[in-house]
């Protein structure tokens, strides 16, 4: 689930803080659900458990994830970050389809470069050579 890129400037308790987010944000972790221990999550990834505390000390700082005593952290119900980050994301689209009418990209550059990155080919867009 949770993976080190030991080749990443960034620093470990960020990739795994990072990674929590995502897994949290696209529903593979539910609310509610009990986040794995400190000294077992160290255990699995090799890494010091002060690596992991303040990795979760990020996350609970963020709102991913909340602390109960004597119990752990359980993941924290993150819809408004995720409406939060949906916003901030259309915002930024936003921003990049003006500039890139203003560069002269028609909508048809902009549904190419979509299908592209999600790897899809549109039918009609294919021509058969012989």
């Amino acid at each position: 689930m949770i993976t080190i890129d030991y080749q990443s400037k960034l620093p470990f308790y960020e990739q795994i803080a990072q990674r929590f987010q995502t897994l949290i944000l696209k529903g593979v972790i539910s609310p509610d659900t009990q986040m794995p221990s400190v000294r077992s999550l160290a255990m699995e990834l090799s890494i010091n458990p002060n690596t992991i505390q303040k990795a979760y000390a990020l996350l609970e700082q963020l709102g991913y994830i909340y602390p109960v005593k004597g119990r752990g952290n359980f993941v924290s119900d993150c819809t408004a970050l995720l409406q939060q980050k949906k916003e901030a994301l259309l915002k930024e689209i936003r921003q990049l389809l003006s500039y890139g009418k203003e560069l002269g990209l028609k909508k048809e550059d902009y549904a190419a470069m979509v299908d592209s990155l999600y790897g899809k080919e549109d039918s009609n867009d294919r021509v058969e050579r012989h």
